[in-house]
């Protein structure tokens, strides 16, 4: 599990495993939201699954799966609505957390200038350069 902190509210991850989450507890995070659909590629713990353990350990959990390689517009209104409903900090995670970088900056396009963005983002050790044209 690797944690990249994009602000002091939100930070992605790659694929979680169920014994993740107790250190995603102790880093003190409130909230999860999979960005992974449970059919996508090999397998990983399910979103069921994930829900149930989070649950257990105090952690709201929010099961959003979304085709990295079309993030639609709906996509982006329904991850920011649900970045707005959980506490914070919130950790998003899919499989390698680009995704979960892609849906944040699209959110926050037209709130933050492409640049900073992208810098944001890249200073996390992800790109959204292919998206970029969609910031604006």
């Amino acid at each position: 599990m690797i944690i990249r902190e994009l602000t002091t509210d939100l930070s992605v991850a790659d694929q979680l495993t169920l014994d993740d989450l107790d250190a995603v507890k102790e880093a003190g995070f409130k909230a999860v939201i999979c960005n992974r659909p449970d059919e996508e590629g090999e397998p990983h713990a399910e979103a069921d699954a994930m829900a149930q353990k989070a649950n257990a350990l105090g952690l709201e959990f929010r099961y959003l799966p979304v085709n990295g390689a079309n993030i639609t517009d709906s996509d982006v209104e329904q991850h920011a609505a649900l970045l707005s409903e959980v506490p914070s900090p919130v950790l998003t995670y899919c499989r390698s957390g680009a995704r979960c970088a892609k849906l944040w900056a699209l959110s926050e396009a037209g709130k933050q200038d492409v640049n900073t963005l992208v810098e944001t983002v890249d200073k996390a050790g992800l790109s959204i350069v292919d998206i970029a044209h969609r910031l604006s």
